[in-house]
């Protein structure tokens, strides 16, 4: 026989009431309830978003002090070798191709400004030195006095300066889009690279911009400098040393804000990224974190002052024997093509290894 459900159950599911429907609420309601949604996330946003150095309020140590457990000086420039060096074809093409425009659009520098340098330091080697400086020796100084002043960009037209700067712009932007893909695990092709890469170019220029104007405490310095040297206004003891600290604090001025509008440049490469997005972001970013950043910036020069000594002297000695022995040589600019190529290798090298600590930076954060 069947068990009969007991009075219990029968009575309980008689006493059981339907859930109640959610009311619906009115629009009012509904409109007061998500601005009261909104601001609790804005609360949350402003809370969790770092507003260092952003107003007059003090900001005390333990608030932007930032564990960065950053690789060393060492392993973050061999990193940046072993990303170019593992796929030195890509960059090699880049660099190449846009070494070919260069040389269409700008040009080289002139083989006779090269040749009146070598002349000069000649002249001083015998009058000076009593040509006691050798073969090394004159190399290295020739080195230094065509890039010190300004061998590569004189005799420039306008038009061959735009250039200049736009071919610049388009292998930075190029290289990082190259690299952000690389890391990512992509194959990336040049090709790939030349046609997407110039996409935050917009961006990227009101960046410069940005920069620009936070370098007008340095021009300050350098056209009141030019101005107190002709008054003799630095003859003054007091008036030097004021005037040192002027120009003390107005080059930590400029150096401050740059910290985060140079990492800006790579920030801004972001797809979709606006420029103020990006300063912002940057700032924050770098915020208790600026000396590490000058540090590496001061250590990328050196590395690559090295990287020149090491390609270029060789180059020059090598141009100075073979011109010597072998007539037709002399109107060839070796030493030019060499400047100009290791030029663009140094702003590929500057680019990846300015994007491998914006990533370390943002995977820390």
């Amino acid at each position: 026989m069947p068990k009969l459900p007991s009075k219990s159950k029968k009575s309980a599911k008689k006493t059981q009431k339907p859930a109640k429907k959610p009311e619906k609420l009115g629009f009012w309601a509904n409109l007061k309830l998500k601005i009261a949604k909104q601001k609790d996330k804005r609360s949350f946003r402003n809370q969790t978003k770092v507003k260092l150095h952003k107003s007059f309020k003090r900001s005390y140590r333990e608030d932007y002090l930032r564990e960065t457990p950053l690789p060393g000086l060492l392993s973050h420039a061999n990193a940046t070798f072993k990303v170019i060096f593992s796929n030195w074809k890509l960059f090699l093409s880049l660099i190449l191709l846009v070494l070919i425009f260069n040389i269409i659009l700008v040009g080289l520098m002139s083989e006779d400004s090269y040749n009146t340098f070598k002349d000069a330091l000649e002249e001083t080697n015998e009058n000076l030195a009593q040509g006691q400086l050798g073969s090394i020796g004159k190399a290295g100084l020739l080195l230094i006095g065509t890039v010190t002043t300004g061998g590569l960009s004189r005799g420039m037209t306008e038009v061959q300066q735009v250039f200049m700067v736009l071919l610049g712009v388009i292998i930075w932007l190029t290289t990082i889009y190259l690299t952000r893909h690389i890391l990512a695990g992509h194959k990336i092709k040049l090709r790939d690279g030349l046609y997407n890469a110039l996409t935050p170019l917009v961006s990227t220029i009101c960046v410069v911009g940005v920069i620009f104007l936070e370098l007008i405490p340095i021009f300050a310095v350098i056209i009141t400098y030019s101005a107190a040297i002709a008054t003799e206004f630095l003859a003054t003891p007091f008036y030097a040393l004021v005037y040192f600290i002027f120009a003390s604090l107005m080059i930590l001025l400029s150096a401050y804000l740059l910290s985060s509008s140079l990492l800006a440049l790579i920030a801004v490469t972001a797809p979709g990224l606006y420029p103020m997005t990006a300063l912002n972001t940057a700032s924050d970013i770098i915020a208790g974190r600026r000396i590490r950043f000058i540090i590496r910036l001061l250590f990328v020069f050196f590395i690559l002052a090295l990287c020149w000594i090491v390609v270029m002297l060789p180059i020059i000695l090598l141009d100075t024997a073979l011109k010597a022995n072998i007539e037709w040589l002399n109107g060839i600019p070796i030493v030019s093509f060499f400047l100009l190529f290791m030029t663009l290798f140094s702003v590929v090298y500057m680019s990846i290894y300015f994007y491998l600590f914006y990533r370390k930076l943002l995977d820390m954060d």
